[in-house]
């Protein structure tokens, strides 16, 4: 694990500069600028916030739901990541994929759940309804687009193949680890 300290100021900067100028190669730049134990407190961070967000739509036990399974969709998918990425050959440690990864996967789920409340509000009206759908839409699509430029960086792998099998099996196993968390908690 990297040994440097965490820094939720130093990356917001970088998850801002990641979302707004997406790229192999700014990614590349802070992958080794932090580790597991970094990314791991960004996203808890990052799932508390959105919990708390989540929680004027649908009270306390919305947030408790929410932060854990956040948090394990991030961890077990960051893993899968890892492991399957290495056996398509990449060369990236677990704690360059964590941290990169980390860097989208905050603000897209705070972002999502600042509008999903907004969106919630409007509810009201039937355009509600579509808005949070379009949301869910639009979150998908640039969670695929994100984790595509990290899976790059931080596994060092080129092959579009192999990059897109690595990402929908990590997804995969992803999807019925927050389910699990879902039904239990």
């Amino acid at each position: 694990m990297r040994s440097s300290p965490f820094n939720p100021a130093e990356m917001v900067r970088q998850s801002i500069d990641v979302v707004s100028r997406p790229s192999v190669r700014r990614f590349e730049q802070y992958e080794r600028s932090g580790g597991l134990t970094q990314a791991v407190l960004y996203v808890l961070l990052g799932a508390i916030v959105t919990g708390l967000i989540n929680a004027v739509r649908a009270g306390f036990p919305g947030w408790i739901e929410s932060t854990l399974v956040s948090l394990t969709g991030f961890l077990v998918f960051t893993a899968v990541v890892y492991a399957f990425g290495k056996r398509q050959g990449g060369t990236g440690s677990m704690d360059e994929v964590a941290y990169t990864f980390s860097l989208y996967w905050v603000p897209i789920s705070v972002a999502v759940a600042v509008l999903g409340v907004i969106f919630g509000v409007l509810k009201i009206i039937l355009i509600g309804y579509l808005l949070l759908g379009l949301l869910n839409l639009v979150r998908m699509l640039a969670s695929v687009f994100f984790a595509y430029l990290a899976v790059q960086s931080s596994m060092n792998m080129r092959d579009p193949a192999k990059n897109i099998l690595t990402l929908v099996v990590a997804a995969a196993v992803s999807w019925v680890a927050q389910l699990l968390v879902g039904l239990l908690v």
